[in-house]
């Protein structure tokens, strides 16, 4: 009996399970967490429980373990990955992304080689699918989470426009956005005003919330109010033009999304037929199909055709994109 098998299995489970155990043996976030506030309680006596609950908020996150640190060295450009984590809305990190990363790389090369793969060719793929696949729904969950922000964000302009009309300042008036607004936008409007409310002035606080962001439509936001704040003016009637200005940059996307429909159904269906009839004859005669895996010539011979495959839906990609 073949040992090898079992032995590596053996391998990548303790490997698996030394991970879990390396991921829950650092410190604690929230331990850290309540260290911070119990050491600003005792500089300054007793605390409120608003200013005690904003501090949590604005230190949620920065805690690293041991984890975090390992991963942040391995991987490339942990700052970025950072930011793109919190991007989400999530209470992600880079070590439980790192986690993920390394248990499907880990998952995938063993079900491969079991499956009768070439290792060299299982390696290969379980990279592939360990630093795509993680990539990929991070980057949907930003995608969906900027999509409920710019949606929600002119009705949240029209509230601060409603607010500054009735004598409210635009500090205060920012709070009762982010109290009143639900979703993504509520989010980041109550993270703007923790941050002034702890002494960080209001151009610096927008300007952190429009670089973690990166939506043109915020940013039009701050240098509105950046530019209002060195020029003066009707700050009510520049951000109710805004407004105005938002919502039909969306509804012109909508409109190029509906027009682009057509175009992309047909890169889905061109893109999708070599992958389905391969999986169809995969299951009718699996034999002939694991010559790709297994003969170099077809194996050199798959790897040309999901080049030109990629390189062809990048191209539709490009063509059915456009810009506002």
């Amino acid at each position: 009996m073949d040992t090898m098998p079992l032995f590596l299995i053996a391998i990548g489970a303790v490997l698996v399970l030394g991970l879990v155990v390396f991921a829950f043996a650092g410190p604690s976030p929230q331990r850290t967490q309540a260290r911070r506030i119990a050491a600003v309680r005792g500089r300054h006596g007793a605390a409120d429980p608003i200013a005690e609950a904003q501090m949590r908020r604005i230190t949620a996150g920065r805690a690293q373990t041991r984890t975090d640190i390992a991963f942040g060295k391995l991987l490339p450009n942990p700052a970025q990955l950072a930011k793109r984590l919190a991007m989400t809305g999530k209470d992600w990190t880079v070590g439980q992304y790192g986690m993920a990363s390394a248990g499907l790389v880990a998952v995938v090369a063993a079900f491969l080689w079991l499956k009768g793969a070439p290792i060299l060719l299982a390696m290969f793929l379980a990279l592939f699918v360990g630093a795509g696949l993680p990539h990929f729904i991070v980057g949907k969950f930003i995608k969906r989470r900027i999509a409920k922000f710019t949606a929600k964000f002119p009705d949240a302009i029209e509230l601060l426009v409603r607010g500054l009309r009735s004598g409210l300042p635009v500090s205060e008036t920012m709070a009762v956005v982010g109290n009143e607004v639900e979703g993504p936008v509520g989010e980041e409007f109550r993270m703007v005003s923790d941050k002034m409310k702890i002494g960080k002035s209001m151009d610096a606080a927008l300007q952190d919330t429009a670089d973690r962001l990166g939506t043109p439509e915020f940013q039009f936001f701050v240098i509105t109010i950046a530019i209002q704040r060195e020029t003066g003016g009707n700050l009510a009637e520049t951000l109710a033009n805004l407004a105005t200005v938002l919502r039909q940059r969306g509804q012109m996307k909508l409109k190029i999304r509906a027009m682009s429909s057509e175009s992309k159904a047909s890169a889905y269906i061109v893109g999708s037929l070599p992958f389905i009839v391969f999986g169809m004859i995969w299951m009718i005669n699996a034999s002939y199909m694991q010559n790709f895996f297994v003969d170099q010539r077809l194996m050199v011979a798959g790897l040309g055709g999901l080049l030109w495959m990629s390189i062809g839906a990048f191209i539709m990609a490009k063509m059915v994109s456009f810009e506002i």
